[in-house]
């Protein structure tokens, strides 16, 4: 006949290999010294092996084929607890599952900071993360395809959904160093500006069909992702705006450069959180909507710190590079 140990019958087994005796186990599961005894012996000849030595000791001490069995056991009783966490947030009105959708120039240190304590926070919560640009966030929404989402400001209002600030973001245009727009001096007109490929990510959720944002160049390539768009740049066959986060490590190492564009300053704007009139989140849902809000301004800090750096190096280069800039600015 095959072993069959019950859940409680482990239960005991691992407190007594964790407390290191028949009556610690007694004492951590308020039971009787007898019962844990008596559950052991019924469970060692289920399995028809010792699990303790217990002749000539004072305290038991795990065999060798204990200690095999010891694995198995916190894994069994650690799916019990996470069951039992999981029927007492359902009873709580906590979700079963959570859907975010998350626009790509959402920072992902800040992203991922809050993911790692929600984690922590809820890990009876299965998580589903969508990524995406433009009507993305607003569209999955819309269509129930997520609980959740964070991105831009719509260019449609929507009296069904839900929106909180969270904090904000920025796009920077650039190039690849050796671009011509990189390399042209001065601030680059719109009229120069046209005359060079510009890549620009397209929305695939057709929330924005038939409109473009930011778009100044006669010739565009367009992909569905900002991934692409960067790797694109960083050869030198276009230009492009792309989230500030994204670049700051690039431009530090001369891999791309800010462009300073009449048309196309660098442009900062709200990160909101969104959620249906109709499906207002829970307990995790809510959670994430006030991490992001502590989590977003401190990465964003550190990201405006980082840009005004690469500004004022750039500014200096621009300096040593023209030194009648410079005498006209000590005259002044």
């Amino acid at each position: 006949m095959q072993a069959n140990p019950t859940l409680d019958q482990l239960q005991v087994f691992l407190a007594v290999a964790e407390t290191g005796s028949f009556s610690g186990a007694a004492r951590h599961l308020n039971r009787a010294q007898s019962v844990i005894s008596y559950t052991i012996a019924n469970l060692e000849a289920q399995l028809e092996f010792k699990l303790f030595t217990r002749e000539g000791t004072r305290e038991p001490v795990l065999t060798a084929e204990g200690k095999a069995m010891l694995a198995d056991a916190r894994r069994m009783i650690g799916v019990l607890q996470d069951i039992r966490a999981r029927a007492e947030g359902l009873k709580r009105g906590l979700e079963a599952e959570l859907t975010i959708a998350v626009d790509v120039t959402t920072p992902s240190p800040a992203l991922v900071r809050v993911l790692a304590g929600f984690e922590a926070e809820f890990p009876s919560v299965a998580l589903k993360l969508n990524v995406g640009a433009i009507g993305v966030t607003w569209g999955q929404l819309l269509r129930r395809q997520c609980d959740l989402s964070i991105g831009g400001i719509p260019q449609t209002d929507s009296d069904e959904l839900v929106s909180v600030r969270v904090g904000d973001t920025s796009m920077t245009p650039v190039a690849a160093p050796g671009h011509p727009l990189a390399t042209y001096k001065g601030r680059v007109p719109l009229s120069e500006v046209r005359q060079h490929i510009q890549l620009v990510v397209s929305d695939v959720s057709k929330m924005t069909e038939g409109k473009d944002f930011g778009v100044f160049a006669y010739r565009t390539w367009r992909m569905t992702d900002v991934s692409t768009k960067r790797d694109l740049i960083l050869s030198g066959l276009g230009w492009g705006g792309l989230p500030t986060w994204m670049i700051l490590e690039d431009v530090h190492a001369g891999r791309l450069k800010i462009l300073d564009l009449e048309p196309y300053p660098e442009r900062s704007y709200d990160l909101l959180a969104f959620y249906r009139v109709d499906s207002p989140p829970g307990p995790a849902g809510n959670w994430l909507i006030e991490q992001f809000k502590q989590e977003l301004p401190k990465v964003c800090s550190t990201l405006q710190h980082m840009s005004e750096r690469e500004k004022r190096s750039r500014e200096a280069q621009g300096r040593r590079s023209n030194p009648s800039m410079t005498a006209a600015s000590t005259a002044r």
